[in-house]
């Protein structure tokens, strides 16, 4: 499909599904990311009047909060600003210490995402908005993404679109070359990068979902994180008596 087409195709798909699902507009994180501002572009272009984009800093990079404005700024979208530094110091301060046998960090990395979808749907909830989620295909086929996090929404446009994709779409739509171009981050700890955490480039990982075509390394790697992250894709399961 040409990326005009696309677009036009996701923009109906983001109003259709959100009217048919009884809401009056959308709400999203604004990260600062490729993703989120592709995200923002069609919900605008969907709600020109009931759209609203979320900032939400959480002992955040400066740079991100930016980037989050200009998008914001450039394409005439409303946002508000909830920094969840205080909230998140506070939960971190009453939650007993479990043991962290396995991974501290991730642990209470996984909070802040958390945090962010319970923002969302106090919007959504207040003014009869549908969330809108900001995830890819390549991020949800291996599971990079937190449950009931920012894999929390109601709706996911970009969800059958590979991270080259959500690349060719972002220029076509006139999203900032900067934000194009930084290195992807969920932006949860210092130095936070997607590829470092997932240990593969996203070309890697684009190249084994859309052709099968990979080192037997990176093959097995896949493999083994669409196996492992199965059960985030997937309602809970249910014991049939």
């Amino acid at each position: 499909m040409l990326t005009r087409e696309l677009v036009i195709s996701l923009v109906f798909w983001i109003k259709e599904t959100v009217l048919t699902g009884g809401g009056e507009g959308v709400v999203f994180g604004l990260s600062g990311g490729i993703d989120s501002a592709v995200v923002a572009v069609l919900c605008k272009r969907a709600f020109p009047e009931n759209t609203l984009g979320l900032i939400m800093p959480c002992h955040s990079n400066r740079a991100d909060r930016e980037y989050a404005e200009m998008v914001a700024s450039k394409f005439d979208i409303s946002t508000n600003i909830v920094v969840l530094d205080k909230v998140y110091d506070t939960l971190l301060k009453i939650l007993p210490d479990s043991g962290y046998i396995v991974n501290k960090q991730q642990a209470e990395a996984n909070i802040k995402p958390r945090l962010r979808m319970i923002t969302l749907y106090y919007f959504a909830n207040s003014r009869n908005y549908l969330v809108v989620g900001t995830s890819n295909k390549s991020e949800l086929s291996v599971g990079y993404f937190t449950k009931y996090g920012d894999g929390g929404a109601d709706l996911v446009p970009l969800g059958d679109l590979v991270k080259q994709q959500v690349r060719k779409l972002a220029s076509f739509l006139g999203i900032p070359e900067e934000i194009i171009e930084k290195p992807p981050s969920a932006g949860l700890w210092k130095g936070q990068t997607d590829e470092g955490q997932l240990g593969l480039t996203y070309k890697e990982l684009d190249d084994y979902l859309t052709t099968c075509s990979a080192d037997e390394l990176v093959k097995k790697r896949i493999d083994i994180m669409i196996h492992k992250s199965a059960h985030k894709r997937n309602m809970p399961l249910i014991f049939r008596s």
